[in-house]
């Protein structure tokens, strides 16, 4: 029951979090939403600083165990299509998945305020795809599936744009599923560009 209480409290506060913010989100409101009072909130966290941080560790473990990361590499593709297939998967997963949204949302609020959200937000949104792709990249050229190139700036061009898209699914919505199919489309033309 206690671990149900503290999961309940971390997926509303991601809610509040990502939509009000760090300073917007009030312990009152959060504990009302969940038909708490403070005192049962603070048997498990003592303070909102708590909750933030205990937060971010488990959207840290969300993302690398469901995305990966560059602890936690996708496996090299065997041909120019399985890159794409492995794209459009993270891709999916990205736009879809509503603990993704919310924390990417959370992330672009809060990297102005807070330094470990920065931080997160910096990985996130750039230089932890980049890291992902550059030994997918060296995989692929070690098997011949890539032209010779500088892995790093291949990954680093490949993952802007699509990040860029996603952000675009982010702030309209409605333009998710044409985001999806732009990003397929640039898979299929960098392999284009990039393959052997």
């Amino acid at each position: 029951m206690a671990k149900d209480t503290k999961e309940r409290i971390l997926a509303a506060a991601l809610d509040m979090f990502s939509q009000k913010g760090y300073d917007g989100t009030n312990i009152r409101e959060l504990t009302a939403s969940l038909g708490l009072v403070k005192s049962s909130m603070y048997r498990h966290f003592e303070r909102k600083e708590e909750i933030w941080n205990t937060l971010l560790d488990e959207l840290i473990a969300y993302y690398d165990a469901h995305f990966g990361s560059p602890e936690h590499l996708p496996p090299v593709p065997d041909s120019p299509e399985a890159l794409v297939e492995m794209t459009m998967r993270m891709v999916d997963f990205t736009v879809h998945d509503e603990r993704i949204i919310k924390s990417r949302k959370l992330l672009t609020i809060e990297q102005f305020r807070d330094d470990r959200a920065r931080s997160l937000a910096t990985r996130h949104f750039l230089t932890g795809l980049s890291e992902t792709f550059t030994p997918v990249f060296s995989g692929m050229m070690d098997k011949g599936l890539l032209r010779r190139d500088d892995p790093a700036m291949l990954a680093f061009a490949y993952t802007a744009p699509i990040s860029a898209l996603i952000h675009l699914c982010d702030r309209e919505p409605e333009k998710t599923e044409d985001a999806i199919r732009r990003i397929e489309a640039f898979s299929r033309h960098f392999i284009r560009v990039y393959g052997n």
